[in-house]
């Protein structure tokens, strides 16, 4: 079996499974393989069907594995009960630093622990959770995370049904934030008052490069001041998309 020869393999640093149907049971193996396992270095699940009991399995390994940088997970119905755990183990885990989690129903509450996790974890610079459903108050929960986290780089909150709400809680935490380089909100219902504030966090903030907010419902008002900020504080190759 696969599992059995990560267990003693010690040259293989990338494994890619994705659009597979390895399932829980083939996650769970996987999981035991990767406590003992001390060269993979990525890891790709995609479309695999694990379910929240085959993140929840991976979770424990991560506890206890510290070679696994990247780990993608993205649509696999890892539910509520899956983010629960892999949040869990980010508070602990010090190797990881890009989590994929696209397409995984993920909600407010998952967004929360996601924070909580943010909030201590010091390795993970990139976050994908694009196609989910997260709304204001995920969006305001990972605001919290993002005004202590000094590591995150890319955060991807594309299709997540963020409103003005969200877009303001996310400015205040801009406005502190030094670390985010690369922050995507295309496909949400922002607004102009949304994109007014998002242009003040801009004019404080010089880290930012790159800010989606393509297929948002942004109009003259809000473009006008996103255009204004851009002027008023020239970070290099920092680009707006609309």
């Amino acid at each position: 079996m696969l599992s059995e020869a990560l267990k003693i393999n010690s040259t293989l640093t990338s494994l890619d499974l994705q659009y597979n149907s390895i399932g829980p049971n083939g996650a769970v193996a996987l999981s035991e393989a990767l406590k003992t396992n001390s060269t993979l270095t990525i890891l790709d699940l995609n479309s695999n069907s694990i379910g929240p009991y085959g993140a929840q399995m991976l979770s424990e390994a991560l506890k206890t594995n510290s070679t696994l940088t990247t780990l993608r997970l993205d649509k696999n119905s890892i539910e509520s009960k899956g983010v629960q755990t892999l949040s869990e183990a980010l508070k602990t885990n010090s190797t990881l630093t890009t989590l994929d989690l696209r397409s995984n129903s993920i909600y407010e509450n998952e967004a929360q622990a996601l924070s909580e996790a943010l909030k201590t974890n010091s390795t993970l610079a990139t976050l994908d959770l694009q196609y989910n459903s997260i709304g204001n108050n995920g969006a305001v929960a990972l605001s919290e995370a993002l005004k202590t986290n000094s590591t995150l780089t890319t955060l991807n909150l594309g299709f997540n049904s963020i409103e003005n709400n969200g877009a303001v809680a996310l400015s205040e935490a801009l406005k502190t934030n030094s670390s985010l380089t690369t922050l995507n909100l295309g496909v949400n219902s922002i607004g102009d008052n949304g994109a007014q504030m998002l242009s003040e966090a801009l004019k404080a903030n010089s880290t930012l490069i790159t800010l989606d907010l393509g297929s948002n419902s942004i109009g003259d008002n809000g473009a006008q001041a996103l255009a204004e900020a851009f002027k008023a504080n020239s970070v290099p190759e920092r680009t707006i998309s609309l």
